[in-house]
């Protein structure tokens, strides 16, 4: 599976934004999708995982980002809301198999920057 994410760019504080990650290889339907993300100096976090028709997210973005599929199209986006300098961050999206198992298939990363 190879993964494309986009949709990064510069928002004031407040604003949103909606990252992408396009899918080709295989179909993603039963992978267990997620994002993380990579702020300057700090390790790489979870943000949030999608598999059926469930959703996960990290307590930091809670109430204000949203995670959703489109199986047809391969796709799974990342809707953020209210967002925050602290997201400004390197966005990734993910692939595994099956949930319990670490993510095998990376993108390649999309630059979020949230100014205040």
């Amino acid at each position: 599976v190879q993964l494309q994410a986009s949709g990064g760019g510069l928002v004031q504080a407040g604003g949103s934004l909606r990252l992408s990650c396009a899918a080709s290889g295989r179909a993603i339907s039963n992978y267990v999708l997620g994002w993380f993300r990579q702020a300057p100096g700090k390790e790489r976090e979870f943000v949030a995982a999608h598999w059926w028709s469930d959703g996960r997210y990290a307590d930091s973005v809670k109430g204000r980002f949203t995670i959703s599929r489109d199986n047809a199209k391969n796709m799974v986006y990342l809707q953020m809301n209210s967002l925050k300098p602290e997201d400004t961050a390197v966005y990734y999206c993910a692939a595994a198999v099956r949930r319990g198992v670490p993510y095998d298939y990376w993108g390649q990363g999309t630059l979020v920057t949230v100014s205040s």
